[in-house]
């Protein structure tokens, strides 16, 4: 995408006509067409995901196998993995997939409750997302697709496993501050927003939003702990 260029036709039909107001009106006009130039993102939904991709697999690639039990993970597979992170919280709109995954009980929660939530469950998602690649790094990635309705997107890719079989992944965006960010990831029509947001209203229902709040605590040093260790996620 390169802008809007019926903007600056529309911006003069909406005028109205007022002797001597032409300067002003050719002034508003360029005004509305450079606003429309910067809202533009600077690559489109599949660039944006296909970019990403590549570079977070080039760098799992990269990465050394976890050292055995005792062992520390060694230092240039951490700064990789950090590296991940970074480019996947660029990618994700980690915010409103809580928001969407949280669904009803998102409203109830104060600034502080989603901040933390937002935290933890970034945690989660980012660590998910890694193992995902890493399990499919060195397979063969096609992108089949890619639809655009307004400020939404998807796009569709697939996996060719070295056993021939296909795995589909479709990333859901939309534009936020003028970038395309996922806000929801398919695995063979298994959405993660509709997988985990199943799993929070069960234990928000059966227990508390605590006790969930809790559980995600728990996860996170958990995981911590193993990753330090350099065990596998």
């Amino acid at each position: 995408m390169t802008g809007f260029p019926l903007i600056p036709a529309l911006a003069y039909r909406m005028l109205p006509y007022r002797p001597g107001g032409l300067a002003m009106g050719k002034a508003l006009a360029a005004w509305i067409m450079m606003a429309g130039a910067v809202a533009a993102p600077a690559m489109g939904p599949r660039e944006t995901v296909e970019t990403a991709v590549v570079r977070v697999i080039n760098l799992t690639q990269d990465i050394e196998p976890a050292a055995k039990s005792e062992s520390a993970v060694p230092r240039q597979s951490a700064d990789k993995r950090i590296e991940i992170r970074r480019i996947a919280r660029d990618l994700f709109d980690f915010e409103e997939i809580t928001r969407r995954t949280l669904s009803r009980h998102w409203a109830a929660r104060t600034q502080d409750e989603r901040n933390e939530f937002v935290a933890l469950f970034t945690e989660v998602l980012e660590r998910a997302y890694i193992n995902r690649v890493e399990a499919y790094a060195g397979e063969n990635v096609t992108y089949i697709g890619e639809a655009i309705d307004a400020s939404y997107a998807t796009v569709r890719s697939k996996i060719v496993t070295d056993r021939r079989s296909e795995i589909t992944l479709d990333y859901r965006l939309h534009l936020r501050d003028g970038r395309w960010r996922v806000y929801d990831l398919q695995i063979d029509g298994v959405s993660f927003v509709s997988t985990y947001r199943s799993q929070f209203d069960r234990i928000i229902q059966a227990e508390s939003y605590s006790a969930l709040l809790e559980r995600m605590r728990k996860k996170s040093f958990e995981a911590n702990v193993a990753e330090r260790a350099g065990k596998k996620l």
